[in-house]
Protein backbone atom coordinates (compact mmCIF):
# COMPACT_ATOMS: atom_id res chain seq x y z
CA UNK A 1 0.00 0.00 0.00
CA UNK A 2 1.61 3.21 -0.79
CA UNK A 3 2.59 6.20 1.67
CA UNK A 4 0.55 8.93 2.07
CA UNK A 5 3.44 10.50 5.06
CA UNK A 6 2.34 11.68 8.41
CA UNK A 7 -1.08 13.58 8.58
CA UNK A 8 -1.27 16.36 11.20
CA UNK A 9 -4.01 18.81 10.93
CA UNK A 10 -5.50 20.64 14.38
CA UNK A 11 -6.23 24.40 13.16
CA UNK A 12 -6.49 26.22 15.75
CA UNK A 13 -10.46 27.17 15.71
CA UNK A 14 -10.96 23.65 16.91
CA UNK A 15 -9.12 23.91 19.97
CA UNK A 16 -12.15 26.72 20.81
CA UNK A 17 -14.22 24.73 19.61
CA UNK A 18 -13.51 21.59 21.76
CA UNK A 19 -14.04 24.75 24.98
CA UNK A 20 -17.36 25.34 23.29
CA UNK A 21 -18.91 21.96 23.45
CA UNK A 22 -17.73 21.33 26.83
CA UNK A 23 -19.12 25.01 28.31
CA UNK A 24 -22.63 24.08 25.92
CA UNK A 25 -23.19 20.72 26.74
CA UNK A 26 -25.15 21.88 30.03
CA UNK A 27 -27.57 23.93 27.73
CA UNK A 28 -28.69 20.88 25.86
CA UNK A 29 -30.58 17.36 26.23
CA UNK A 30 -28.97 15.18 23.87
CA UNK A 31 -26.24 14.88 21.60
CA UNK A 32 -26.52 14.19 17.53
CA UNK A 33 -23.16 12.82 16.40
CA UNK A 34 -23.04 13.05 12.71
CA UNK A 35 -20.63 10.58 10.56
CA UNK A 36 -19.84 9.68 7.30
CA UNK A 37 -21.21 6.32 6.41
CA UNK A 38 -18.13 5.68 4.52
CA UNK A 39 -15.88 5.82 7.09
CA UNK A 40 -18.57 5.49 10.27
CA UNK A 41 -15.81 4.17 12.42
CA UNK A 42 -13.11 6.54 11.52
CA UNK A 43 -15.16 9.47 10.72
CA UNK A 44 -16.47 9.49 14.71
CA UNK A 45 -13.90 11.95 17.38
CA UNK A 46 -12.45 9.62 19.84
CA UNK A 47 -12.53 12.42 22.24
CA UNK A 48 -16.17 13.15 21.34
CA UNK A 49 -17.33 10.40 23.84
CA UNK A 50 -15.12 12.09 26.40
CA UNK A 51 -16.58 15.33 26.06
CA UNK A 52 -20.30 13.86 25.40
CA UNK A 53 -19.80 11.63 28.53
CA UNK A 54 -23.95 10.59 29.78
CA UNK A 55 -25.51 12.50 27.69
CA UNK A 56 -28.30 10.79 25.74
CA UNK A 57 -26.79 10.69 21.90
CA UNK A 58 -28.18 10.03 18.27
CA UNK A 59 -25.68 9.38 15.48
CA UNK A 60 -26.78 10.01 12.25
CA UNK A 61 -25.11 7.79 9.32
CA UNK A 62 -24.93 10.34 6.59
CA UNK A 63 -23.86 9.88 2.83
CA UNK A 64 -25.38 6.61 3.16
CA UNK A 65 -26.35 6.83 -0.57
CA UNK A 66 -22.88 6.67 -1.81
CA UNK A 67 -21.81 3.82 1.12
CA UNK A 68 -21.82 -0.36 0.98
CA UNK A 69 -25.35 -0.96 1.88
CA UNK A 70 -23.56 -4.22 3.87
CA UNK A 71 -21.23 -2.50 5.33
CA UNK A 72 -23.62 0.24 6.85
CA UNK A 73 -26.28 -2.41 8.21
CA UNK A 74 -23.41 -3.76 9.30
CA UNK A 75 -22.11 -1.18 11.25
CA UNK A 76 -25.50 0.17 12.03
CA UNK A 77 -25.93 -3.13 14.09
CA UNK A 78 -22.54 -2.73 15.46
CA UNK A 79 -23.84 0.62 17.33
CA UNK A 80 -27.16 -0.56 18.04
CA UNK A 81 -25.83 -3.52 19.85
CA UNK A 82 -23.84 -0.45 22.20
CA UNK A 83 -27.03 0.88 22.62
CA UNK A 84 -26.53 4.08 20.48
CA UNK A 85 -29.24 5.16 18.72
CA UNK A 86 -28.92 5.16 14.89
CA UNK A 87 -30.59 7.19 11.81
CA UNK A 88 -29.03 5.62 8.13
CA UNK A 89 -29.69 8.67 6.05
CA UNK A 90 -28.51 11.03 3.08
CA UNK A 91 -29.06 14.68 3.84
CA UNK A 92 -28.94 15.88 0.65
CA UNK A 93 -31.56 13.67 -1.20
CA UNK A 94 -32.98 13.78 2.41
CA UNK A 95 -33.70 9.93 2.33
CA UNK A 96 -34.02 9.13 6.03
CA UNK A 97 -34.06 12.13 7.96
CA UNK A 98 -37.84 11.79 8.41
CA UNK A 99 -37.30 9.32 11.33
CA UNK A 100 -34.67 11.80 13.31
CA UNK A 101 -37.55 13.63 15.23
CA UNK A 102 -39.53 10.64 16.06
CA UNK A 103 -36.07 8.99 17.23
CA UNK A 104 -35.47 12.16 19.38
CA UNK A 105 -39.12 12.25 21.08
CA UNK A 106 -38.42 8.46 21.61
CA UNK A 107 -34.91 8.89 23.18
CA UNK A 108 -36.11 11.72 25.37
CA UNK A 109 -39.81 10.16 25.77
CA UNK A 110 -38.62 10.23 29.91
CA UNK A 111 -38.13 13.92 29.84
CA UNK A 112 -40.33 14.85 28.16
CA UNK A 113 -42.82 13.15 30.42
CA UNK A 114 -40.88 14.92 33.34
CA UNK A 115 -41.35 18.10 32.12
CA UNK A 116 -44.98 17.64 31.33
CA UNK A 117 -45.82 16.22 35.14
CA UNK A 118 -44.15 19.55 36.18
CA UNK A 119 -45.98 21.50 33.57
CA UNK A 120 -43.60 22.44 31.62
CA UNK A 121 -45.39 22.51 28.47
CA UNK A 122 -44.14 23.96 25.08
CA UNK A 123 -40.05 24.03 25.89
CA UNK A 124 -38.44 22.43 23.02
CA UNK A 125 -35.78 19.87 22.97
CA UNK A 126 -32.36 21.41 22.69
CA UNK A 127 -29.70 19.12 20.68
CA UNK A 128 -26.07 20.03 20.19
CA UNK A 129 -24.91 18.41 16.47
CA UNK A 130 -21.37 17.45 16.41
CA UNK A 131 -18.87 15.84 14.00
CA UNK A 132 -15.43 16.11 12.48
CA UNK A 133 -15.22 18.46 9.34
CA UNK A 134 -17.04 17.43 5.87
CA UNK A 135 -19.41 14.61 7.20
CA UNK A 136 -22.63 16.93 6.84
CA UNK A 137 -23.69 18.61 9.61
CA UNK A 138 -24.71 21.10 7.76
CA UNK A 139 -26.59 19.89 5.47
CA UNK A 140 -28.10 17.55 8.00
CA UNK A 141 -29.40 20.91 9.58
CA UNK A 142 -30.56 22.53 6.49
CA UNK A 143 -32.66 19.36 5.65
CA UNK A 144 -34.09 19.35 8.92
CA UNK A 145 -35.04 22.90 9.32
CA UNK A 146 -35.83 22.98 5.41
CA UNK A 147 -34.13 25.94 5.06
CA UNK A 148 -30.00 27.34 3.81
CA UNK A 149 -29.43 28.82 7.25
CA UNK A 150 -26.29 27.07 7.80
CA UNK A 151 -23.42 27.21 5.56
CA UNK A 152 -22.74 23.94 3.25
CA UNK A 153 -19.39 23.01 1.51
CA UNK A 154 -17.69 19.98 0.18
CA UNK A 155 -14.44 21.41 2.23
CA UNK A 156 -13.30 20.81 5.70
CA UNK A 157 -13.88 23.93 8.63
CA UNK A 158 -16.81 25.37 6.39
CA UNK A 159 -18.93 26.18 9.82
CA UNK A 160 -16.89 28.44 12.25
CA UNK A 161 -19.33 29.71 14.76
CA UNK A 162 -21.77 28.08 16.91
CA UNK A 163 -25.74 28.91 15.86
CA UNK A 164 -29.02 27.27 16.70
CA UNK A 165 -31.62 26.53 14.34
CA UNK A 166 -35.53 25.44 14.83
CA UNK A 167 -36.34 22.18 13.10
CA UNK A 168 -39.79 22.94 14.34
CA UNK A 169 -41.73 24.02 17.49
CA UNK A 170 -40.34 20.88 20.09
CA UNK A 171 -36.58 20.87 18.58
CA UNK A 172 -33.84 22.89 18.54
CA UNK A 173 -30.19 22.40 17.21
CA UNK A 174 -27.26 23.95 18.07
CA UNK A 175 -24.62 23.42 15.20
CA UNK A 176 -21.03 23.24 15.87
CA UNK A 177 -18.16 23.79 14.52
CA UNK A 178 -16.18 20.47 12.94
CA UNK A 179 -13.31 18.85 15.55
CA UNK A 180 -10.66 16.83 14.28
CA UNK A 181 -8.44 15.49 17.41
CA UNK A 182 -4.96 16.86 17.85
CA UNK A 183 -3.09 14.26 16.60
CA UNK A 184 -3.86 11.31 14.36
CA UNK A 185 -2.53 7.98 16.69
CA UNK A 186 -3.55 6.09 13.60
CA UNK A 187 -2.11 6.14 10.56
CA UNK A 188 -4.95 4.21 8.45
CA UNK A 189 -7.63 6.78 9.99
CA UNK A 190 -5.84 9.89 8.96
CA UNK A 191 -5.40 8.39 5.29
CA UNK A 192 -9.17 7.32 5.18
CA UNK A 193 -9.94 11.18 6.64
CA UNK A 194 -7.90 12.42 3.67
CA UNK A 195 -9.98 10.22 1.40
CA UNK A 196 -13.27 11.51 2.18
CA UNK A 197 -11.59 15.25 2.18
CA UNK A 198 -12.18 16.01 6.37
CA UNK A 199 -8.58 16.66 5.79
CA UNK A 200 -8.00 19.56 3.77
CA UNK A 201 -5.44 18.72 0.33
CA UNK A 202 -3.19 21.39 0.65
CA UNK A 203 -1.71 19.63 3.90
CA UNK A 204 -1.35 16.08 1.84
CA UNK A 205 0.52 14.88 -0.88
CA UNK A 206 -2.74 14.44 -2.95
CA UNK A 207 -0.44 12.05 -5.56
CA UNK A 208 0.53 9.70 -3.33
CA UNK A 209 -3.05 10.01 -1.64
CA UNK A 210 -4.79 9.11 -4.59
CA UNK A 211 -2.52 5.91 -5.19
CA UNK A 212 -3.06 4.91 -2.09
CA UNK A 213 -6.93 5.53 -3.37
CA UNK A 214 -6.59 3.64 -6.06
CA UNK A 215 -4.72 0.83 -4.57
CA UNK A 216 -7.37 0.36 -1.63
CA UNK A 217 -10.22 -0.18 -4.64
CA UNK A 218 -8.25 -2.29 -6.41
CA UNK A 219 -8.14 -4.45 -3.03
CA UNK A 220 -11.40 -4.16 -1.93
CA UNK A 221 -14.02 -2.84 -4.74
CA UNK A 222 -11.49 -3.85 -8.05
CA UNK A 223 -14.75 -3.73 -10.23
CA UNK A 224 -16.23 -0.48 -9.63
CA UNK A 225 -12.64 0.95 -10.10
CA UNK A 226 -11.76 -1.13 -12.98
CA UNK A 227 -15.63 -0.54 -14.79
CA UNK A 228 -15.17 3.33 -13.81
CA UNK A 229 -11.61 3.81 -15.21
CA UNK A 230 -11.92 1.27 -18.39
CA UNK A 231 -8.62 -0.25 -16.75
CA UNK A 232 -6.69 -3.50 -15.77
CA UNK A 233 -5.15 -2.58 -12.32
CA UNK A 234 -2.04 -4.53 -13.33
CA UNK A 235 0.39 -1.94 -13.64
CA UNK A 236 0.56 1.80 -11.34
CA UNK A 237 -2.88 2.70 -11.24
CA UNK A 238 -2.82 6.68 -11.81
CA UNK A 239 -0.50 6.04 -14.93
CA UNK A 240 -3.47 3.51 -16.29
CA UNK A 241 -6.22 6.02 -15.22
CA UNK A 242 -4.37 9.03 -17.10
CA UNK A 243 -3.65 6.97 -19.94
CA UNK A 244 -7.27 5.51 -20.06
CA UNK A 245 -8.56 8.95 -19.91
CA UNK A 246 -6.63 10.47 -22.29
CA UNK A 247 -4.75 12.59 -19.57
CA UNK A 248 -1.30 13.04 -21.27
CA UNK A 249 1.32 16.09 -21.25
CA UNK A 250 4.45 17.18 -23.73
CA UNK A 251 5.86 14.06 -24.83
CA UNK A 252 2.88 11.71 -24.88
CA UNK A 253 3.63 11.47 -20.72
CA UNK A 254 1.13 10.38 -18.48
CA UNK A 255 -0.65 13.36 -16.65
CA UNK A 256 -0.45 11.25 -12.98
CA UNK A 257 -1.53 14.71 -11.46
CA UNK A 258 -4.79 15.26 -13.25
CA UNK A 259 -5.67 11.31 -12.38
CA UNK A 260 -4.87 12.09 -8.95
CA UNK A 261 -6.98 14.82 -9.05
CA UNK A 262 -9.82 12.85 -10.87
CA UNK A 263 -10.06 10.11 -8.93
CA UNK A 264 -10.05 11.66 -5.28
CA UNK A 265 -12.88 14.35 -6.67
CA UNK A 266 -15.20 11.13 -8.59
CA UNK A 267 -14.54 9.06 -5.20
CA UNK A 268 -15.22 11.86 -2.72
CA UNK A 269 -18.46 12.50 -5.34
CA UNK A 270 -19.64 9.07 -5.31
CA UNK A 271 -19.18 8.26 -9.39
CA UNK A 272 -16.90 5.14 -8.73
CA UNK A 273 -19.97 3.49 -7.10
CA UNK A 274 -20.66 2.70 -3.45
CA UNK A 275 -17.89 1.94 -1.20
CA UNK A 276 -17.22 1.82 2.50
CA UNK A 277 -13.20 1.96 3.40
CA UNK A 278 -13.93 0.68 7.17
CA UNK A 279 -14.07 -2.69 7.45
CA UNK A 280 -17.71 -3.84 8.87
CA UNK A 281 -17.13 -5.15 12.66
CA UNK A 282 -17.28 -8.79 12.67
Amino acid sequence: MSEVGNIQWFPGHMTKTRRLIEADLKMVDAVVEVTDARIPESSRNPIMDELVGSKPRIMIMNKCDVADEKATAAWRKYYENKGICVIVCDCRSGKGVNRFVPAVKNLLSELIERRRSRGMIGKALRLMVVGIPNVGKSSFINRMANSKKTKVGDRPGVTRGKQWVSIDKDVELLDMPGILWPKFDDADVAQKLSFTGAIKDEVVDTAALARALGERLLRDYPELLKARYKISGETEILTEIAKARGMLISGGEPDTERAAAALLDEFRGGKIGRITLDDPPV
